[in-house]
């Protein structure tokens, strides 16, 4: 087990050339991100379900009936031991032979069997009250993070020049603002995965989850090698839309449908604007400085001169590891940039192979 932890914290991929995991520890003039800090955010997630709770029975559930949503679920179907055993046991969308084959037992006609189990099918379904408190929830948790984003963001240097999160990296210090702000996100993250079993179950259940694994996986790579200003970024930039989409929802449940049009509108412009233009905006300018650097390290290896190994002081510098792939749309095309080691060059050449692959 202690061999594979050593390769899988290989300093040679997730860290810059001569920089080691010791020279992030904490001194005296400077404080690093860690990553026993990240155990803090599991606490916090228990707490933030214990917040929901509260606030979904005595806030949510009083707005929802102010707006005349009601608690009432779906006709209840007429009680029938046989279709019960049925439907619980064997199959809840039962084919014409077996329709037939409960007809003759129960000298039911075949409309009448259909329509109990599309109304035993619809008990099983969610109240549109208790959809209503759960979109208030992720609704008032997205918009007081996003807001908390833009207002800690906007006394940060990186927001208006997206340079400064490759200065002097990775000795960058962490402030207790942009410790927060990760801890916050990562709890929340944590508090999705643990609340999905017993949310409402969609559709997308197995894409959300996964959603939430990568979310987790990035933000607590992101952390552990100070990545966390590009990554303040990111998710201030995800989570801009979010709140709208929940406001939209809520809209919808209380049929307020000119209000829900209108906020789906703002949604779908502000995703396209955010995820599908203002993220991906840098990648392939950063994919193909990477790749230039990475043949010109080759280049300079077979004529025998030493590449740089270390950047001048706070020169920019290019992160190493899986994270930076997340993060790649916000680094910039620099003309010094460090050269990427051995592993991330075969990486970014076999993701360049298959990008050109699927785009041809």
């Amino acid at each position: 087990m202690a061999g594979i932890l050593a390769w899988f914290w290989n300093e040679r991929f997730w860290l810059p050339h001569n920089v080691t995991w010791a020279d992030l520890k904490n001194t005296e003039e400077a404080t690093f991100p860690q990553a026993e800090d990240l155990y803090l955010a599991f606490p916090l997630a228990f707490c933030m379900l214990m917040v929901r709770l509260i606030f979904e029975r005595f806030v949510a559930k009083p707005c929802a009936i102010a707006l005349n949503i009601q608690a009432n679920g779906p006709q209840i179907a007429q009680p029938n031991a046989i279709l019960e055993k049925v439907f619980t046991a064997i199959t809840k969308h039962p084919d014409e032979k077996r329709l037939e084959g409960l007809s003759k037992q129960l000298d039911w006609d075949v409309r009448s069997i259909q329509r109990w189990f599309r109304q035993r099918r619809n008990q099983e379904k969610p109240s549109t009250l208790k959809r209503f408190c759960e979109s208030m929830w992720k609704f008032s948790f997205g918009l007081y993070v996003f807001t908390y984003g833009v207002r800690f963001l906007k006394k940060t240097p990186w927001l208006w020049n997206t340079r400064h999160c490759w200065y002097n990296y990775p000795y960058q210090p962490l402030t207790p603002d942009l410790h927060y702000y990760y801890i916050l996100e990562l709890s929340f993250y944590w508090s999705l995965m643990f609340s999905q079993f017993t949310d409402i179950k969609r559709k997308d259940f197995g894409v959300m989850f996964l959603h939430h694994l990568v979310s987790i996986f990035l933000i607590t790579f992101s952390y552990v090698n100070n990545m966390a200003r590009v990554g303040t970024l990111v998710l201030c930039l995800h989570d801009s839309a979010d709140a709208l989409l929940e406001a939209a929802k809520m809209a919808n449940y209380a049929k307020f449908q000119k209000i829900c049009d209108l906020l789906f509108v703002m949604f779908a412009m502000v995703f396209i604007t955010t995820r599908l233009g203002i993220f991906p905006l840098w990648c392939p300018r950063t994919i193909e400085a990477i790749l230039s650097l990475a043949q010109m390290r080759r280049t300079r290896n077979l004529r025998g001169v030493t590449p740089m190994l270390r950047p001048p002081p706070m020169g920019p510098v290019v992160p190493t590891g899986i994270s930076s792939l997340a993060l790649a749309p916000w680094m910039i095309n620099y003309s010094k940039l460090q050269v990427p080691n051995k592993v991330n060059c075969w990486f970014l050449e076999v993701f360049n192979k298959l990008q050109m692959q699927f785009l041809s």
